[in-house]
């Protein structure tokens, strides 16, 4: 009886083994996707002072500054007002952002000298075109 019980659970356990039990601490496939999407996107950044990054985990808290190291699993940033320095896991990165998105001071002058240029073109371009008034259709 004792001979019995103990092969059936052997037996057991040899399947359990052979059938590739996993862990509780596995993750899903789309932790694995979004993993290797902040990856990739931090990768792409590069290492510097240049590559100026907003992290914000999976707990909700966000910090600034810029990547200093990359690896395989985790990368270090050096925080932007402390100058203190965190390794975090890709697994525990909700996501990385450039830092500064908005609206770049390079932008904001092409745009106004856009700007200045319809202005003066207008003001050159009308008399010559409403010639006095006489005309009554296009801008004037």
């Amino acid at each position: 009886m004792f001979r019995r019980t103990f092969t059936i659970m052997l037996s057991g356990l040899l399947l359990l083994s052979a059938f590739g039990f996993q862990g509780a601490g596995a993750q899903s496939l789309v932790d694995q996707q979004a993993t290797e999407k902040i990856r990739t996107k931090v990768l792409k950044m590069g290492v510097g002072t240049n590559a100026r990054v907003q992290v914000k985990l999976i707990d909700n808290t966000q910090f600034n500054g810029y990547i200093s190291a990359a690896d395989q699993d985790s990368f270090s940033v050096v925080e932007r007002g402390t100058g203190s320095s965190k390794t975090v896991s890709y697994s525990d990165t909700q996501s990385v952002k450039k830092a500064g998105g908005g609206v770049s001071a390079k932008t904001l002058l092409i745009l106004g000298a856009v700007a200045a240029g319809a202005a003066v073109t207008w003001v050159v371009v009308k008399p010559a075109l409403c010639d006095g008034g006489a005309q009554t259709r296009g801008p004037c």
